[in-house]
């Protein structure tokens, strides 16, 4: 990204050299995005981030008298989108999940009818990392002929996307959860697929994203989907994994159990709640002894109320406001993953022996 930020300053649309110089570089991040998903390089749309890719998925894709349908644990970039549909004439279902957090591909099936214009269910959902059955639920869609979104942000780098097995017309990535900067992402956009642009303005991606590129963010988000290949060809999944199932593995003794642990889950993330604790005063209680995690969506920090993802898995709210997610990444290392057990568990000890002191 260096070059791009301190002295090649050019333009992607301008004719000029310096112009040039940008598109070459902004064309072949495109290419190696496209090579993650598994998709021509022409299918990939930059954009701002996660949010900005599934908004324009869900709100470039329906107009007043569809019907849209998408589930209860969606991060909130769609949720709340689909919400604003219904102010616009749209019909909408948001389909319940299981105990485990999954939405069955079968209730997709039965919810659908003659005007369903959207589906839109994620890959990995960003608190518990529970994978949906996003291939079980493209074949469903394509047999109905019906457009078929996947926001894949946190699936992207931890497992393997192949737009073409998933069978979507639409599917979200975000730069900043595989390694690349924040303020970039991007959205596959199957070839013949018409969507109704965001932004009013020139005729930049295609006519799909109006606004001038940012360069040097394009060409970072393209070198962390070269590095997440990389990662994923060279045994990354499985290491992360088995570090993963050793923090799950130490904290057994003080944790109560993990959220959504009983089905198929990304590599990177465990979502574990602890019997009679505030898990407000453990995220705080960690901080200061430099561990960093959190009870909910990042994007929710500060808000009061627990977790709409667990909520929806049908935990009590006692429990879901117990949880707490840990997220690991590719340069995780064992003494890191065994540092954190021993703080974990110091900090849980030591809050429930105050919440037993009598008041």
């Amino acid at each position: 990204m260096r070059p791009f930020l301190v002295g090649q300053f050019g333009n992607a649309s301008s004719i000029h050299q310096e112009g040039q110089l940008a598109r070459s570089a902004v064309e072949q991040a495109r290419g190696r995005v496209a090579l993650l998903l598994g998709c021509r390089p022409s299918e990939v749309v930059f954009t701002s981030g996660g949010t900005e890719s599934d908004n324009l998925a869900v709100f470039g894709s329906v107009k007043s008298g569809d019907y849209v349908i998408s589930s209860s644990v969606e991060h909130h970039a769609v949720l709340h989108a689909v919400e604003r549909l219904v102010d616009r004439g749209v019909e909408v279902t948001v389909l319940p999940v299981d105990g485990e957090g999954v939405v069955s591909a079968e209730d997709v099936r039965r919810a659908l009818r003659p005007n369903t214009r959207l589906v839109s269910v994620m890959m990995a959902n960003n608190e518990t990392g529970v994978l949906q059955p996003v291939e079980a639920i493209g074949r469903i869609t394509r047999e109905a002929g019906v457009r078929f979104h996947v926001d894949a942000v946190q699936a992207a780098g931890k497992v393997a996307i192949d737009v073409e097995a998933i069978g979507c017309d639409l599917l979200s990535i975000s730069g900043h959860k595989m390694h690349g900067p924040q303020g970039t992402g991007a959205l596959f956009v199957r070839r013949r697929t018409r969507l109704e642009p965001l932004f009013a303005g020139g005729a930049h991606e295609r006519q799909r994203r109006a606004g001038t590129e940012n360069v040097a963010g394009i060409v970072g988000l393209g070198k962390a989907a070269e590095c997440a290949m990389e990662g994923l060809r060279g045994g990354a999944v499985e290491r992360v994994r088995e570090l993963r199932d050793r923090l799950e593995t130490g904290l057994r003794e003080f944790a109560s159990g993990v959220n959504g642990g009983r089905t198929a889950r990304v590599p990177n993330t465990s979502n574990v709640w602890f019997a009679s604790l505030d898990g407000e005063a453990l995220v705080i209680g960690l901080d200061l002894k430099g561990l960093a995690v959190s009870s909910g969506a990042a994007c929710s920090s500060g808000a009061s109320e627990p977790s709409h993802v667990l909520r929806a898995m049908g935990l009590p709210i006692e429990r879901a406001r117990a949880s707490l997610r840990f997220s690991l990444h590719r340069q995780t290392t064992v003494e890191e993953i065994d540092r954190a057990i021993e703080l974990v568990a110091t900090q849980v000890v030591r809050l429930r022996e105050l919440s037993a002191v009598p008041q």
